[in-house]
């Protein structure tokens, strides 16, 4: 299964390309630049159990997903270089990695703080865009790796008493950030915090 809260918009992930004023020699020509390597991902055995769960990895593949992750709408940027990967189970859990190579660090760390807001944010924006429903989050801490991570906890119910609960962790090293995305019908009291910690730490770990 996907996992179900992924919405609206694509990210476009492209370097601009140079134009030159005048034509220039081979001899005097610059290098062209090397497009970014992918970083490195979770395999599926890294990803949570949810209740027995058996899990699949997706391919590696360049851009987002064609629907930004849930919470994350609004903050993943017009450039960068981005890639995904997908985690498919055999049950009502799904989980997705994300990754954007940023052009700084300082951009980066922009991204990173933006995304932490604004999943801090998620809950009460949700519900405003959905009448009747009910949200909760927690915030389960940050994480000593790299230039540090931070996971949250989001439990959204439908009016008609569907429950999903997400977890959600933002990590960064160097120019690059991670978002890890695990997502189950049921509540947050049901969601494996401490194993979804573990391999938070090991995506940023990974990303060299």
């Amino acid at each position: 299964m996907e996992f179900r809260r992924y919405r609206t918009a694509a990210l476009a992930a492209a370097a601009a390309s140079v134009l030159l004023a005048a034509p220039v020699s081979a001899a005097t020509a610059s290098p062209a630049k090397a497009q970014p390597k992918a970083p490195g991902f979770l395999a599926a055995a890294d990803i949570p159990d949810g209740s027995g769960t058996e899990w699949t990895a997706g391919r590696v593949t360049k851009g987002t997903t064609e629907a930004p992750p849930f919470c994350l709408e609004s903050v993943l940027p017009a450039k960068g270089a981005t890639w995904h990967r997908q985690y498919r189970s055999d049950l009502d859990t799904g989980a997705l990695q994300l990754s954007v190579t940023s052009p700084s660090t300082s951009a980066a760390a922009r991204l990173a703080a933006a995304a932490e807001k604004a999943v801090a944010a998620c809950a009460g924006d949700w519900l405003s865009d959905t009448p009747g429903a009910t949200a909760s989050w927690r915030d389960h801490g940050r994480l000593a790796v790299e230039e540090g991570a931070h996971v949250y906890g989001i439990q959204t119910e439908m009016p008609e008493g569907a429950v999903d609960s997400h977890l959600i962790g933002i990590g960064r090293d160097g120019r690059t950030v991670t978002f890890l995305m695990w997502g189950q019908m049921g509540g947050l009291e049901h969601t494996p915090v401490p194993a979804f910690k573990k391999a938070t730490v090991k995506a940023v770990q990974k990303l060299h």
